[in-house]
């Protein structure tokens, strides 16, 4: 087991505090996994840590690009492991906290990829699927890669569209990549924490109260400045949960109540996902507690569970 510990666990789990208070202990640096805290200028609806919360910690992989720019899991792993890499060859602990499941494996599994061609491949696949619909490129992906057409929903048309553009770029199926890429040895060994409730009503207690907080540290006025700033709705850091629901309130279509509430639903579905896809690793030790649970004893549970903590 290498000296690094991940934090995984739902949003609004406690995920930050754990993170600072490890690094403090073990002489340690956090490392950001969240697929939207990348983001410059979106630090209230993506929940990032404040200078304050820090506590003079080093975080890395937080404002690394514009709200504009495209980020995907590959380009965060290539900038994300030379950084981990640098914590470990100082002596120190690197600590990946965060909620984006994929982001946090692929990084530390060092997954290798599938290409991302610029041939005009995708462009004329998305134009097929305006044309046709997705029904056809789906029975397309069927007939060569039957796994994957069995796993991907009908809507979900962007990865229905990849898995077409894998297999024509390269020759292999993404099943084929992917399973190939489950056979390479892990990249690092780390001890996993997993953050989760006795009782899910604790965990969306939590996140109903931050959906609150965020709204009186000012969320309305951070989204109408990204807007202003020329962000188009469309853009793909607006899909961002914390954000795209109060276009519509910014629009004159709902209340801000109703559009609170909308992002209360929201983060609590995405929670299960979250939990769904964390408990798939068998490495995890959770660390379950109740909302009445002090952080102190959340800190011992931690201690307990890391065989490298003196």
């Amino acid at each position: 087991m290498d000296k690094m510990i991940c934090i995984a666990g739902p949003t609004a789990s406690g995920k930050t505090d754990l993170a600072v208070w490890l690094a403090k202990e073990l002489d340690g640096e956090v490392v950001s996994c969240d697929s939207m805290q990348v983001y410059r200028r979106m630090n209230i609806g993506t929940a990032k840590p404040t200078e304050e919360e820090m506590q003079g910690i080093p975080h890395h992989m937080l404002d690394i690009v514009e709200p504009g720019e495209p980020m995907s899991v590959g380009k965060f792993t290539d900038l994300a492991a030379p950084i981990v890499n640098d914590i470990l060859h100082r002596g120190k602990v690197p600590i990946l906290a965060g909620g984006t499941g994929l982001y946090m494996d692929a990084l530390v599994r060092g997954n290798d990829f599938a290409p991302i061609p610029e041939t005009g491949c995708r462009q004329q696949l998305q134009a097929r699927a305006r044309e046709e619909g997705i029904q056809p490129l789906l029975e397309e992906l069927r007939q060569v890669d039957p796994t994957s057409a069995q796993r991907l929903h009908p809507a979900d048309e962007k990865r229905i569209i990849r898995a077409l553009e894998v297999y024509r770029e390269t020759g292999k199926t993404l099943t084929q990549h992917n399973w190939e890429t489950q056979q390479i040895p892990p990249r690092y060994r780390p001890c996993w924490l997993g953050l989760d409730f006795y009782h899910r009503a604790d965990l969306y207690r939590r996140i109903d109260l931050r959906v609150d907080r965020m709204l009186e540290q000012g969320l309305l006025e951070e989204i109408q400045s990204l807007l202003d700033s020329g962000l188009t709705p469309g853009s793909t850091a607006f899909q961002a949960i914390g954000y795209k629901e109060f276009l519509d309130y910014l629009n004159g279509t709902c209340t801000c109540a109703e559009a609170a509430d909308h992002l209360k639903q929201s983060s609590r579905r995405y929670a299960k996902r979250q939990l769904t896809w964390f408990r798939r690793n068998p490495e995890i030790r959770w660390l379950k507690r109740s909302l009445t649970t002090e952080f102190s004893e959340l800190c011992y549970m931690a201690r307990q569970n890391i065989p490298f903590f003196d």
